[in-house]
């Protein structure tokens, strides 16, 4: 058995009642909903297990709720004495990452992704920023796209490079919509609109990022005890400071997953375990590399199947 990842979703991946079945039946996990519940003085845990999704959807629940439901099942692995060689997440998914190498507290974390979302959803006017997936197109191709139409006014940039032919772009509306348009006339096989409340890791986010940088300085960031790979370098970091710089560049600058999946095959991972609701990225790791294991720990179920492979394996090895 090679290494193995922990890796964590970002916004999108959240569900109204994802964690609640493990909750009640583990105080492990019921003690991290409690915990957000404390930190952020509010019943966030209501609306993450009992909804409505229009709630939970909003920037500022939907960040701390995915890190409280991913930080939980962390807890639980870890429990089991099953370790990560490496961490990483999806945007947000990066402070599960932290919190699971320990350069961040599960309370620090908690109040850093909600006032993340605060000052995110700040940022821009609702309606005046978007994002779009563009489907079936070069990075470098659609890079050149995004900004031409930039220097003719309207702002657009790349924004998720996702896995190969999947990439996400963001800016203003009217950015979003003309680069999207030349992508299509360029060869891209379908440009689909997000239902998203801003645009995010685009250029129009650098406002917000200067406002978080008061809130980093407010939490304590540890040096990481197993190497993060961090989305803006797609390099792993472990020191304090560059784990601060680059989750302040991280809110404007592309989230280079494709990336990191070909980092941690670098280093010798064959494992990916996917710790949180969704498998968004078990599917965008096999666009990757199909060979490699992933798991995916979102319930009571997959979580024993997942200790019980993962210890398999170990035995094998």
């Amino acid at each position: 058995m090679g290494k193995v990842a922990f890796v964590f979703p970002g916004q999108g991946s959240q569900t109204v009642g994802m964690g609640k079945e493990s909750a009640e039946q583990n105080e492990t996990v019921q003690s991290y909903f409690n915990r957000a519940d404390e930190r952020l003085g509010t019943a966030l845990s209501k609306v993450i297990f009992e909804g409505p999704q229009e709630e939970l959807t909003l920037t500022t629940n939907a960040q701390p709720a995915l890190l409280t439901t991913s930080s939980a099942f962390l807890a639980r692995l870890l429990e089991e004495g099953i370790n990560p060689d490496y961490t990483a997440g999806h945007s947000l998914g990066e402070y599960s990452a932290l919190v699971a190498s320990g350069a961040v507290s599960f309370e620090d974390a908690v109040y850093a992704v909600r006032k993340r979302g605060e000052f995110m959803e700040e940022a821009v006017p609702a309606g005046e920023g978007t994002m779009a997936a563009i489907l079936g197109m070069d990075r470098d191709v659609l890079q050149a796209i995004t900004e031409s139409v930039t220097n003719e006014g309207n702002s657009v940039q790349l924004a998720n490079l996702n896995s190969p032919g999947q990439i996400v772009i963001s800016g203003t509306a009217k950015g979003v919509e003309i680069a999207s348009g030349r992508a299509k006339e360029e060869g891209a096989k379908r440009a689909i609109p997000l239902q998203v409340s801003g645009p995010f890791h685009s250029e129009l986010m650098k406002p917000a990022a200067n406002k978080f940088l008061g809130v980093l300085d407010e939490i304590t960031i540890n040096n990481a005890s197993s190497p993060v790979i961090a989305n803006v370098t797609a390099a792993p970091v472990t020191e304090a400071e560059e784990i601060k710089r680059l989750l302040v560049e991280q809110l404007y600058s592309p989230v280079l997953w494709e990336d990191t999946v070909k980092k941690l095959l670098e280093l010798g991972v064959d494992t990916f375990v996917e710790v949180g609701p969704g498998k968004v990225l078990s599917g965008l790791i096999k666009k990757v590399n199909r060979r490699v294991n992933t798991f995916s720990v979102q319930d009571e179920a997959s979580l024993s199947e997942t200790i019980a492979k993962l210890k398999a394996m170990k035995e094998d090895a």
